[in-house]
């Protein structure tokens, strides 16, 4: 049977900090599951608010690459600040076979315990979205019932006279939208709606 080869994680906050008690837990660990170390990813004074941490970046490059089979951390925070990037990693994971352990949270996804918690996770995550969703919804119909206009403001409001006039030089010396829209300080989408709406 091969062995299992495992990336482990680690990550502190502040320059002030470092990661050797993490990673000294995570390599025993390792040892005990009598599996393969294959790196240590150490992100050294790093937010985890941050998206982009340099050696989170890389252990998700090599997940893509299939170069390990399970990914150690000290804590789910270590990994992620929110829900949402945990549940990412974790769909990225389990799509590419790659299993994921919190040492000190017991969470293994290999055994069925750590499955059955992915999978509240994801129902969790699910139900967030859902509702933002019905949130967002409910704003934009109030704010219409409210006759606030949506979307983006327009660059300038053109008066009749200029939407006249541009409709004009459209019409008759087939101007682009992307020339109209220069010349009236609009956007080309505003130059283009003016042209082809009914007058």
């Amino acid at each position: 049977m091969k062995m299992k080869r495992a990336a482990v994680y680690v990550r502190v906050s502040r320059d002030d900090q470092n990661t050797g008690a993490q990673e000294t837990a995570l390599r025993d660990y390792v040892e005990q599951r009598g599996w393969q170390l294959h790196r240590v990813y150490r992100d050294h004074g790093v937010s985890g608010a941050l998206s982009n941490r340099p050696a989170l970046d890389e252990l998700m490059r090599d997940a893509r690459r299939r170069v390990f089979d399970t990914v150690v951390v000290w804590k789910f925070d270590r990994f992620a600040r929110s829900l949402k990037t945990l549940i990412a990693g974790l769909e990225l994971f389990k799509s590419l076979n790659i299993d994921f352990v919190s040492v000190t949270e017991s969470v293994d996804t290999s055994l069925p315990s750590g499955e059955l918690v992915f999978q509240i996770f994801g129902a969790v995550a699910q139900f967030e979205r859902a509702l933002i969703g019905e949130r967002v919804k409910a704003g934009l119909k109030h704010a219409r019932q409210q006759g606030k206009a949506l979307g983006r403001p327009a660059l300038r409001l053109l008066s009749k006279r200029e939407i006249a006039q541009l409709r004009k030089e459209r019409r008759e010396s087939r101007l682009p939208f992307r020339t109209l829209a220069v010349k009236y300080r609009i956007s080309v989408w505003t130059a283009h709606h003016l042209c082809t709406r009914s007058h």
